[in-house]
Parts: C-alpha cells; sequence; structure tokens
C-alpha cells in the first residue's frame, strides 16, 4: 500500500488519510525529544500496517533530525520493542 503521509511539525503529526479515514500519530517536540503520545488508526482502515507505517516513519524523521525518541503510547512503545534498529533512538 503505498501511502503519503504528511508531516506538520508546527502541530506535531504525522498523518494520512485512507479510505476518507484519518489516520494519525501525535507527538510533542521538547529540546530535542519527540515524545510519541498518539497513534490512531480507525478501525475500518485496522489491520493494514498503517500505524506501523506513521510510527516508522517518525521514528525515521528523528533519526534524520537527531532527535531522541520516547515511545509514550502504548502501540509507539510495542513497536519499538519488536523493531531494536529503533532502541538507539530512545531516551
Amino acid at each position: 500500500m503505498d501511502l503519503a503521509i504528511r508531516h506538520d511539525p508546527a502541530v506535531g503529526t504525522f498523518s494520512v488519510d485512507v479510505e476518507g479515514q484519518h489516520c494519525v500519530l501525535q507527538y510533542a517536540l521538547h529540546a530535542g525529544v519527540m515524545k510519541i503520545v498518539h497513534t490512531g488508526v480507525p478501525e475500518a482502515v485496522g489491520g493494514r500496517g498503517i500505524a506501523a507505517r506513521l510510527t516508522r516513519t517518525a521514528l525515521e524523521t528523528a533519526r534524520a533530525a537527531g532527535w531522541r525518541v520516547v515511545p509514550a503510547c502504548a502501540y509507539a512503545a510495542a513497536f519499538v520493542a519488536r523493531h531494536p534498529e529503533y532502541a538507539d533512538l530512545l531516551a
């Protein structure tokens, strides 16, 4: 699935619309630390890896910017636990 994920740093979101459903990862950035606070994918489009793509995009953005990451939402924490290649980003 090709997803055109949008990053809006002014409001701290990565988002994409799939079949009219708004999917989002929300974060707060303070002193070079990205705190991922919420990942939401409506049930109607769930199970397609959308949350994983949003999280991976957020983590890759953090890596490119030199930010540390706090996965405060349950989904992001589980994702990082399953993907040790992002462990070096943890604050």
